[in-house]
């Protein structure tokens, strides 16, 4: 009785906006000051014990990585070639920007980082070219979502330390359900289009598309060298992340010249407060997952749905149900932290893999991404046009809905996310 009431208080303090961490925080120490089963003198502790991990430290790389790229000026050479592959179809720009997101998703590890890089770009070319600009900004929220399922993601590398399963494996799990993902946002770009009248560009000669790889295939490299690297076992995933600092480092001074001085400075201070605050998160949810294990709490959560569910098919819907509406109001990260150790025991339990339900953790809560009240890519949509969260959030609805019948697809059919990182074993 009491893991309920624990758990209820969490999640009122979140819904009062209290920042995760300290909610995370302040539930666990009521609990252990009320039930007296632990001294207090064990929460700083178990937060030193929660972020003394080596993976941990591909969090601030990535992050910082995928920022260096972002002032790199490879936006505009992927959109330059993404534009030269798809630019000339029914809604050429729109498929641009879905393209273009799946490649920056490849090296930022971020929805609304993603957003921002290439929205900026697209979302004003789209409405100069006749695009609603609800839709141009809804195809972009949308397609930014890419950012945390397509590899290197950090919201696998949050699930793969909160599960203790290999981040690589997670990696390489998540490039065809991202393919998925983007095949379904093209199909769904060209029948809007076809409907609207949105026309193509004129096609690239071959000429052209080989002059606009040429100029994108250092930035489309990074991908490729980070799996490539930890999987021929060079690196692991946290010397990987530094890797891709040192790459992106290289490649923004030294070879497109981009980054000045003042830039780096700024950049080095954003990504600081950026992996300051995801660490608190974890330190916290880290004493909060301890926990949870001291109560007997998942095991509980077990037997309460086993009285319910007779089947994995039946826990894999009401688990989409849950992390749907979750992902609504609380930060993807966040979410993975507090759930997993709530559910990844039933879902092993229930022969789920635990690989495979990394992903469908991840790509449900993509779709918070772009789900009002705390959607944040909506948010950064909205900053780019100034229009209402509404207008977009309603232009959004159609390929929300495409998105969840993606993820029902990648929840039933495990070989989605298990077949290459098998195959590579």
């Amino acid at each position: 009785m009491f893991a309920i009431v624990f758990i209820l208080i969490l999640f009122v303090l979140l819904f009062l906006s209290v920042p995760i961490a300290f909610s995370l925080g302040l539930t666990t120490s009521i609990g252990m000051f009320v039930q007296g089963t632990l001294s207090l003198d064990v929460v700083p502790q178990r937060i030193f014990v929660a972020l003394n991990s080596f993976p941990l430290m591909a969090i601030p790389f990535f992050i910082l990585a995928g920022n260096l790229m972002g002032i790199a000026g490879i936006s505009k050479r992927l959109v330059d070639f993404a534009s030269s592959l798809v630019g000339h179809f029914t809604g050429g720009l729109a498929m641009v920007a879905i393209v273009t997101s799946m490649f920056f998703a490849a090296i930022s590890g971020s929805g609304a980082a993603t957003t921002a890089a290439i929205g900026s770009i697209l979302i004003p070319a789209m409405v100069a070219k006749g695009y609603k600009i609800e839709y141009a900004a809804a195809n972009q929220a949308v397609s930014g979502a890419l950012g945390i399922i397509i590899p290197p993601s950090i919201a696998m590398i949050l699930y793969g330390v909160a599960a203790e399963v290999s981040i690589g494996d997670l990696f390489l799990a998540g490039i065809l359900p991202g393919m998925l993902i983007t095949f379904s946002l093209l199909v769904s770009a060209f029948i809007i289009s076809k409907r609207n009248g949105y026309v193509g560009e004129e096609k690239k000669s071959f000429k052209e598309v080989l002059i606009a790889f040429k100029r994108a295939i250092l930035a489309l490299l990074m991908p490729i060298i980070v799996l490539g690297g930890i999987y021929s076992g060079v690196f692991t995933p946290t010397e990987a992340s530094v890797v891709a600092v040192m790459y992106s480092l290289f490649i923004g001074v030294f070879v497109y010249r981009e980054i000045s001085l003042i830039q780096l400075i700024e950049t080095l201070k954003r990504s600081a407060i950026s992996s300051s605050i995801i660490m608190l998160v974890i330190g916290s949810a880290g004493l909060f997952a301890y926990y949870l294990g001291m109560t007997g709490t998942p095991a509980m959560v077990f037997d309460a749905l086993n009285v319910v569910i007779d089947n994995k098919y039946v826990f894999l819907i009401i688990v989409n149900i849950l992390l749907l509406l979750i992902g609504m109001f609380m930060d993807g990260g966040a979410a993975i932290l507090i759930l997993v150790p709530l559910l990844l025991g039933t879902a092993v339990e229930f022969g789920i893999d635990p690989v495979h339900f990394g992903v469908i953790m991840v790509c449900n809560l993509a779709i918070g991404l772009i789900t009002p009240p705390v959607g944040i890519d909506l948010f950064v949509a909205q900053q780019l046009t100034n229009i209402s969260i509404l207008r977009i959030g309603r232009a959004a609805i159609p390929l929300i809905l495409i998105l969840v019948v993606d993820v029902l697809v990648i929840s039933f059919f495990p070989p989605l996310s298990t077949f290459i990182p098998a195959l590579l074993k």
